[in-house]
């Protein structure tokens, strides 16, 4: 199925750290007046800045009363130095680790008995840690999670242990799954000059080299206010979430040196395709397509890039939104008369903090290998480019789209992740609205547009995991290709 990029959803190539810190730090500031986020929904966005740099989104959500609380930090992988590959993840279970107020695993138990629940994620782009608690546990939990925003211990002993952990975790989500092998030699031979290349859980390698003080120095400088945004929704009032978040993250200073920004990395032109083959044991093939492609480029909609991404976005949805889209009647189910692949998907990012890619995917069926599988994949594409794309098939898959966002709203998770997604690619908080507003108004004759303009082998990235024969008694691994890549 199509994968909702960051935009509608937060289901990207995440890893999510077991949860197990607190009290605020000093200094004071007090809040920019509120600004009411306009839009055509209820409820509303309240946003606040503080005068630390920390922003603040409030979207009161009254159902039950029950909040969801997020910190939101613009940094993850891509912020690494070559080296240091994994330490944004590796810091983020030391987060669970401790301060001196509330050492060892005591965030997360506190979080137990106030009767709720946490955890955390990181990705390429960013980090976020969340509680989902009753309402009346919100004041204890923004001082507990203000505390370790700068006075983390972070202590040898439980990081050489915590390493251990997050070594395990690496081998059985990456090194113990073939499909997962491919895609992180896929990215990596995607981007050759863009950080995308290193896999958020790290490098072996780099883990193995690793110490406390890279996590240290990490964690000094990227975890500030004036780098991190908090997200409450649920039953909440506006002024009593700004009141406090003054009295928490308000009171922590923003460090002297201001932050400074990554250097810009600009991939090379590609030249023809560029293909990585993986050979492990199996039970079946597996071929990803990678293609370069535009991402949003800003929220006007009369960006010419923005257009195309737009129409990338619901290309993606004409090829694997349904199960009945094209990929699936075609490749899979056989309309055409030749069932060539046992699952077949399509997924585009949207939206990132560096390039995007638009992805096609499969597994081929018994009797076919993964180059027919790779070029019917690339067929579907150049059928739409050459035939274009019926209006009402579109309209189909536009009206979808805007059901998936109604049904998100029901969960104050989801639309804490979407506001928080919204902030860490600076798109405005009710980007999701205005994203539905302009998907609304792609025509067929730009899916067409966009399917003959970016799906040339110079944009192409083509990954094959060659399926061996498994050892004598050897199970096979149920393994679902990544959500997305980033």
């Amino acid at each position: 199925m199509v994968r909702f990029t960051y935009i509608l959803t937060w289901v990207l190539c995440m890893v999510v750290t077991p949860a197990w810190a607190q009290p605020a730090s000093e200094a004071s500031v007090v809040p920019a007046p509120a600004q009411q986020s306009s839009a055509a929904t209820e409820p509303q966005v309240y946003e606040y800045r503080l005068d630390n740099g920390m922003t603040l989104w409030v979207k009161p959500d009254h159902r039950a009363p029950t909040v969801t609380h997020m910190v939101w930090y613009r940094v993850g992988s891509r912020d690494e130095v070559d080296g240091t590959s994994g330490v944004a993840h590796m810091l983020e279970h030391m987060m669970f680790r401790g301060t001196s107020a509330i050492p060892g695993g005591g965030f997360s138990r506190r979080v137990a008995e106030l009767g709720g629940d946490d955890n955390a994620f990181t990705s390429y782009d960013m980090t976020a840690y969340y509680q989902q608690i009753p309402n009346q546990a919100l004041p204890e939990v923004m001082r507990m999670e203000a505390d370790r925003m700068r006075n983390l211990t972070l202590n040898e002993a439980d990081f050489l242990k915590e390493l251990e952990v997050v070594k395990e975790e690496r081998r059985m989500r990456t090194d113990e799954r073939p499909r997962a092998q491919l895609w992180e030699q896929l990215r990596a031979t995607t981007f050759m000059a863009d950080p995308y290349h290193r896999p958020v859980i790290g490098w072996m390698s780099d883990l193995d080299a690793m110490t406390v003080n890279d996590a240290r120095e990490f964690y000094q400088r990227w975890y500030r206010p004036d780098n991190a945004a908090v997200i409450i929704v649920g039953d909440v009032q506006p002024e009593d979430a700004l009141q406090m978040a003054t009295q928490t993250y308000g009171k922590i200073a923003t460090p002297a040196t201001a932050l400074a920004p990554g250097k810009p990395r600009t991939e090379p032109q590609q030249q023809g395709i560029r293909r990585i083959e993986h050979k492990a044991p199996a039970a079946q093939s597996y071929v990803a397509l990678a293609f370069k492609v535009p991402g949003i480029a800003s929220w006007d909609k009369d960006d010419a890039q923005s257009q195309d991404a737009y129409a990338l976005t619901l290309l993606a949805a004409v090829l694997d939104g349904t199960s009945s889209s094209r990929l699936q009647r075609q490749l899979v189910q056989g309309e055409g008369g030749k069932r060539i692949a046992d699952s077949a998907s399509a997924g585009y990012e949207l939206v990132a903090r560096g390039p995007v890619l638009f992805v096609v995917s499969g597994v081929p069926a018994q009797g076919h290998t993964p180059e027919e599988l790779e070029q019917a994949l690339r067929a579907e594409i150049a059928r739409i480019a050459r035939e274009g794309v019926d209006a009402k098939e579109l309209q189909r898959i536009k009206t979808q789209w805007v059901a998936s966002q109604v049904y998100q709203n029901d969960s104050l998770m989801s639309q804490a992740q979407d506001l928080g997604s919204n902030w860490i690619l600076y798109a405005p908080p009710l980007a999701t609205d205005l994203l539905l507003e302009r998907l609304r108004e792609v025509t067929p004759e730009q899916v067409q547009a966009v399917a003959a303009r970016y799906f040339g082998d110079d944009q192409l990235t083509v990954g094959i995991l060659r399926a061996q024969p498994l050892p004598a008694g050897a199970a096979a691994q149920d393994e679902d290709a990544p959500a997305a890549l980033h």
